[in-house]
């Protein structure tokens, strides 16, 4: 099996690129985002593979960092997400946006990716909400760490104060991120008033 490319883009086109690793191309699907942080064609790059075989082709899939791969590969076991869809999700969420949606069950920012109902939504939701918290991010951008809940748990504080900043019109997953962050900063005996106050800053920052 592949487990990783590095060698000079050849091209690229609408979901994919071809490497170039020592005279030979690889044609190797990605997401959106992936595809934009490549370099220009001709020069040096390196991706991560996840390889699909298959009985009539074998697939390879690559990732610019090992969360968007775990990602992909835990979207995949939801039923209904396949690697088209996977690659669909990734392309308009990153990573920590992932996080932060299935952690605060944000079915609507799911559904931004193409092929993904409401339904799926929920089932994507609700199947991942006890998986997510064991993929890492890199640095910066977990979203729970020493100090802070449970991705598939919020204290009740913690949860009054995210939906307060719903109520006030921010966005679910949006909210629960900023929440997260001021727990993870000031701990999670914070007052209700606190991280509400707190958390309002964190969103205006």
């Amino acid at each position: 099996m592949i487990a990783k490319l590095s060698g000079r883009v050849d091209g690229t086109g609408e979901g994919f690129a071809v490497i170039d690793v020592s005279g030979v191309g690889y044609l190797v699907f990605c997401s959106a985002r992936t595809l934009g942080g490549l370099p220009p064609s001709g020069e040096a790059t390196t991706l991560l593979i996840e390889t699909h075989v298959s009985q009539d082709h074998i697939h390879l899939y690559g990732f610019a960092d090992a969360a968007e791969r775990s990602w992909f590969r835990l979207l995949t076991t939801v039923q209904g997400v396949g690697a088209k869809v996977g690659l669909a999700i990734l392309s308009v969420l990153a990573p920590s946006e992932l996080v932060r949606a299935i952690a605060a069950q944000d079915k609507a920012l799911l559904t931004r990716a193409q092929g993904v109902g409401p339904k799926l939504a929920s089932r994507i939701a609700s199947e991942l909400k006890d998986k997510a918290g064991g993929i890492a991010l890199g640095p910066g951008a977990a979203v729970s760490t020493a100090g802070a809940p449970a991705l598939s748990a919020l204290d009740s504080r913690a949860s009054d104060a995210v939906s307060a900043l719903v109520n006030l019109g921010y966005r679910r997953a949006d909210a629960f991120g900023a929440v997260i962050e001021v727990q993870r900063r000031l701990g999670i005996e914070t007052p209700l008033d606190a991280l509400i106050k707190a958390g309002l800053r964190e969103l205006s920052a």
